[in-house]
């Protein structure tokens, strides 16, 4: 079963490339999300994919049996999905006001819509 997910996080991580590589910023953005899904993937593959015996201690362990899955990646994956919703919150809203200020998502267009010779900055202070 790991190496299926591991080939999934493959594709996932080279889709994800593949769609940050481009001049669209929504397509950069999907790009963004797609990769913190194989990485939350891949957290999840590492950390022991098992059914039968929860991560649950008994009366008297010290430790969990090694065939029990590992919650450490599990509690890592719920804060990571939460970290990159906001993330990708924040990066919706400035791709959206970049939108509106410039009226392209074309990541060349936005480098021609800066000033040809900008102010140089203050030389002291």
């Amino acid at each position: 079963m790991e190496a299926i997910f591991s080939i999934v996080v493959g594709l996932f991580a080279t889709t994800a490339f593949y769609l940050i590589m481009s001049r669209h910023i929504v397509r950069v953005l999907l790009g963004i999300v797609i990769l913190g899904n194989a990485v939350n993937l891949a957290l999840f593959t590492a950390g022991r994919l098992t059914r039968e015996v929860p991560p649950i201690m008994l009366a008297g362990q010290q430790t969990l049996p090694m065939t029990a899955a590992n919650p450490l990646p599990q509690a890592l994956i719920l804060t990571a999905i939460v970290i990159s919703f906001s993330f990708f919150a924040f990066l919706l809203v400035l791709a959206y006001r970049a939108y509106q200020d410039l009226d392209t998502d074309d990541t060349d267009e936005m480098r021609l819509a800066e000033p040809e010779n900008p102010p140089l900055p203050p030389l002291g202070y």
